[in-house]
């Protein structure tokens, strides 16, 4: 059972992977194969234990249904690429939702498959199939390329203000020590 239903799953995409691929929703049990080490390839992830693990799995399964879009390409019992979709639920725009692509991420063995093309396109179906009006994302200058090949176009500015994560430790869904 993963975070969401196989309805969301672009049949189309899943046809287009080579034969022993598999794209899915993210499971608990993909801990044990390779999903961390493949976000690794993207950024920092730190040592999460499979206790904590399991335990923002469940705070993101139990957010009812049309938060986290996590899925994952497969490969014979191995993670081999991942990305997320995360739905914002507004007032604007007559309650309208809008899609977060983030942590697009391909094991290092696998790039230059279009799998990062296939995972963006992939959640691009689930955000229309879920009712956003729009999908946005932050990327480097480095890889803008790479996201208008995706169809998306370059739309303002991204902004960050970074903190030391002191302050975050009592949010839900956030592992204490």
């Amino acid at each position: 059972e993963g975070l969401f239903g196989p309805e969301l799953i672009s049949p189309t995409i899943a046809a287009s992977l080579p034969p022993t691929y598999t794209l899915r929703a993210l499971r608990k049990s993909d801990y044990a194969i390779g999903f961390l080490d493949v976000l690794r390839v993207l950024t920092t992830v730190g040592d999460i234990s499979e206790e904590a693990w399991n335990e923002r799995y469940d705070w993101m399964s139990g957010q009812g249904k049309g938060g986290y879009y996590l899925l994952v390409i497969e490969d014979q019992g191995r993670i081999v690429g991942t990305g997320a979709l995360l739905v914002e639920r507004k007032f604007i725009h007559n309650l309208g939702l809008v899609g977060h692509i983030e942590d697009i991420a391909v094991a290092k063995d696998q790039q230059g498959k279009k799998l990062g093309l296939k995972l963006i396109q992939a959640l691009d179906f689930v955000a229309e199939k879920v009712g956003c009006y729009k999908c946005i994302l932050d990327c480097s200058e480095a890889n803008e390329g790479f996201y208008v090949k995706c169809g998306y176009k370059r739309a303002g500015l991204e902004m960050a203000h970074y903190y030391d994560g002191s302050t975050s430790k009592d949010m839900p869904g956030k592992k204490t020590s």
